[in-house]
């Protein structure tokens, strides 16, 4: 009777907790990691401003044209000053066909020295097809800063898997 009636508050136990939906964006703070970093506004005078475009497949042709290849992907951003902090005022998502699916931002947002923060499509989301990207506007204090923003793709079906990287390039006339 006893170990019944443990068994079944364990039961409950973990069924109850499943049903919870957890934040997955909550830093180890237990704060939103996205909206820690929002800023009302960027600083005046910032010397360096740039646009970044970085190539995101979130599907790939696997055997044939008609056959694809469903892939998690990560947008990766990360500051790789140790001293100067990056401003972000647009993380945008387009589909191969030039339609912007989704701006991330709603506020700017800091990264600082050595900082890093990400934004993943997931692995159902097609949305963006073979040719989607994402374009980062993005500004500092100092001209020699050099942030890495690239893509990780990865996924497995059965024993297959598949994971490879992007980088991100300038598209600005600075």
């Amino acid at each position: 009777m006893k170990k019944t009636t443990i068994l079944t508050i364990l039961f409950l136990t973990i069924l109850l907790t499943s049903c919870i939906e957890k934040n997955q964006n909550l830093n180890f703070a237990g704060e939103d990691k996205f909206s820690a970093l929002e800023l009302e506004k960027i600083p005046d005078n910032l010397v360096m401003n740039d646009t970044t475009y970085v190539p995101i497949y979130s599907d790939i042709y696997n055997e044939t044209k008609d056959t694809r290849f469903n892939l998690t992907a990560t947008l990766s951003l990360r500051n790789t000053s140790l001293s100067h902090s990056i401003y972000i005022t647009s993380i945008e998502y387009y589909n191969s066909s030039g339609k912007k699916i989704k701006e991330y931002l709603n506020k700017p947002i800091v990264l600082k020295a050595m900082q890093s923060v990400e934004y993943v499509i997931e692995e159902n989301d097609t949305s963006g097809g073979t040719g989607a990207n994402f374009v980062i506007t993005w500004s500092a204090n100092n001209k020699d800063v050099a942030p890495i923003f690239e893509g990780i793709m990865i996924s497995t079906n059965g024993q297959q898997g598949i994971s490879f990287t992007t980088k991100g390039v300038s598209i600005s006339r600075k």
